[in-house]
């Protein structure tokens, strides 16, 4: 089998030119935007003055055609000689290769490129092979928190909670569906006309969606959601301004102490790094159970078992939800259970495992107040097909649940623990809650939102357990009724 049809077939190359996401030296621009020639070698002619620098991803140099064309016919050619027996997990030897090869190829096409851009040529040829091509300089972004694929010809970033259109392309749809395809293969998840959707994650963790044709009208959709290298620590988020240090110590007691908690929160407000962040402070002496659709948590104890539920196969058989995953767990024996998000009938099995000897049991879900997160667990273990009263199902949950961490991604981008709610019991037919630190919003300037993170000076009901731990607070953590 010849070396183009193994990459086709294993790790599949697209084969579509993407603009450059990151220059090495773009071309000079004039005012208008158009590009400048070189200046000439001899000659008194003047340099052109030079232009601001262009974007991060403004793309690498003018769109030029005969250079897109080149870098194609260089691609092809370099593919087609590649050593067909190459190992091609043997990435170091590989990029030598492409190395060799491309150096030969363009000197006997006779390219008339700067040695900027045949640099950017190289990087471009091998991301297609061996990387996912028009997407490797954003992934290697380390500001970067979010990549949106909406179709061949248009991606967006997301930095620091905002917004931007970059002039990554593909070719076309077929170079998507290459990409996202050499994403879900070593996981062994597919994406067709008859399961259009998908859920992945990349080699460090970066969790994955894409969705295809006929559900999206666009084309190819992928977005991907960036984990950081370095998992984000206590003293990142108080940097970042998304708690106070009291309220982390206040959340550290909570997990020592073994109460149940909810982080709640909208989409991209932080649930998974404060559940990072919470786990963290699970003794390293406890047994561990995660239980994810595709693993994203990254806990750095010694003792964790994870478990990632299963899609069905081409038949429509096998699948494994992450209901059936947190039954298996109680027969684990574990000292936690820490689910990555509840979304529908796991939540049942969730709340009985809290209320059945597992204390400390920690997940998320979507909401927009901590009241409503209260709901959506109503509604969720309604759709595990149960025919329990409303008031059976609350007192569930007031027992289960001892504490509500609310994260918000505000307006201006910045996100931020707005309650840390306590759940205190049943009064009647109704669920009693009270904060015990609060986001208080003061001010906007130049766009930025102003505020503090306070106490509200109520002391929860659940503070004797930490004495019980023999964990000691400090009297003014929760400050003074305002």
């Amino acid at each position: 089998m010849s070396l183009l049809k193994r990459i086709e077939r294993a790790r599949p190359a697209a084969e579509g030119e993407a603009t450059p996401a990151v220059p090495a030296a773009p071309q000079p621009q004039t005012p208008g935007g158009g590009s400048q020639p070189p200046a000439p070698t001899s000659g008194g002619a003047p340099t052109p003055p030079p232009a601001a620098a262009p974007s991060r991803f403004s793309g690498a140099m003018p769109a030029r055609e005969s250079f897109r064309e080149a870098k194609f016919r260089v691609q092809n050619r370099l593919i087609n000689e590649l050593d067909p027996k190459l190992d091609l997990t043997n990435q170091v030897e590989v990029r030598r290769q492409i190395e060799e090869l491309f150096g030969k190829i363009a000197d006997e096409e006779g390219l008339a490129l700067t040695r900027a851009e045949r640099v950017r040529m190289l990087e471009q040829i091998t991301d297609e092979i061996l990387g996912l091509g028009p997407l490797e300089p954003l992934l290697r972004d380390e500001t970067l928190t979010e990549v949106m694929v909406n179709g061949p010809q248009q991606v967006y970033i997301e930095r620091e909670g905002k917004l931007e259109l970059t002039n990554v392309t593909f070719q076309n749809d077929e170079h998507v569906m290459k990409i996202i395809q050499r994403i879900i293969a070593p996981i062994g998840r597919r994406v067709d006309e008859s399961s259009p959707m998908v859920d992945a994650r990349l080699a460090d963790g970066s969790r994955v969606n894409a969705i295809i044709p006929p559900l999206s009208l666009v084309g190819p959709v992928i977005t991907i959601r960036k984990f950081a290298a370095t998992p984000f620590t206590v003293d990142d988020l108080v940097r970042f301004g998304t708690a106070t240090p009291e309220m982390f110590e206040f959340l550290e007691a909570c997990v020592k102490a073994r109460l149940n908690i909810f982080v709640s929160g909208g989409t991209g407000s932080g649930k998974t790094t404060m559940l990072n962040i919470l786990s963290s402070f699970i003794p390293d002496d406890e047994r561990i159970v995660t239980i994810e659709d595709a693993a994203e948590l990254q806990l750095r104890q010694e003792h964790v078992v994870t478990l990632e539920a299963r899609p069905s196969n081409i038949e429509g058989k096998g699948a494994i939800p992450i209901r059936e995953l947190v039954r298996n767990a109680l027969r684990m024996r574990p000292d936690r259970i820490v689910v990555g998000e509840c979304r529908s009938a796991e939540a049942l099995d969730m709340l009985q495992a809290m209320n059945t000897g597992h204390d400390g049991s920690m997940s998320t879900g979507h909401a927009n107040t901590p009241r409503d997160m209260l709901s959506r667990l109503e509604t969720m273990v309604l759709m595990a097909g149960m025919d329990l009263p409303l008031r059976a199902i609350r007192e569930q949950i007031s027992s289960a649940v001892d504490l509500i961490v609310h994260q918000n991604r505000l307006k201006d981008g910045t996100r931020k623990i707005t309650n840390i709610t306590e759940v205190q019991g049943m009064e009647g037919d109704v669920i009693v809650m009270q904060d015990v630190f609060v986001f208080e919003q003061t001010d906007v300037v130049d766009g930025k939102i102003q505020g503090r993170l306070k106490p509200t000076g109520i002391r929860p009901h659940f503070v004797e357990r930490f004495e019980v731990a023999g964990i000691h607070l400090p009297p003014n953590i929760f400050g003074s009724p305002f």
